[in-house]
């Protein structure tokens, strides 16, 4: 928690209020025009086409996430309910059903973790911190947003943070 603490203080002032401004940006309507997003020198700008082609793509991820903690909290249901009644079963069906459990669990874990990256990122987009470090404030980079649509980071600074 200390290093968060930490991070959070070293952040720019101005990153921290784009960042936080973009929490409670309203979502825009089909009629506004796309607030022109950050490139890095050198980049093409946004067209409105690609930042609706992001937009969906975010929109769809959305979709099948939510659709796959439902199923993912289904499955753990059902392997709650079939846990009870393993009279008979030895060690290993035991052990299996466990495994199969946490298994479960971990999937619905890490949906539910993409699920939240997915909304974070069409809140930003909606607002003004899309495509801009939340370390540095420097663009993120054309190429890496379409590539993986919920960075926060631009190249730079994550290196740096997997290297802590």
């Amino acid at each position: 928690m200390r290093g968060k603490t930490s991070a959070a203080a070293a952040k720019p002032a101005a990153t921290r209020a784009r960042a936080e401004s973009a929490t409670v940006a309203p979502a825009r309507s089909a009629d506004d025009p796309p607030a022109t997003l950050p490139v890095r020198p050198g980049e093409d700008p946004w067209t409105a086409a690609e930042v609706a082609e992001l937009e969906q793509e975010l929109q769809s991820d959305a979709a099948t996430l939510r659709a796959e903690i439902h199923a993912s909290e289904e499955a753990v249901s059902g392997l709650m309910r079939d846990s009870g009644d393993g009279a008979g079963d030895d060690q290993v069906d035991a052990g299996t059903k466990n495994i199969s459990r946490e298994h479960e669990m971990s999937l619905a874990a890490n949906a539910r973790e993409m699920l939240e990256q997915t909304e974070r990122a069409l809140v930003r987009l909606a607002g003004t911190a899309f495509g801009l470090c939340e370390s540095c404030g420097q663009p993120i980079g054309k190429a890496r947003v379409q590539a993986f649509p919920r960075a926060t980071l631009c190249v730079q600074c994550k290196q740096k943070q997997e290297r802590r």
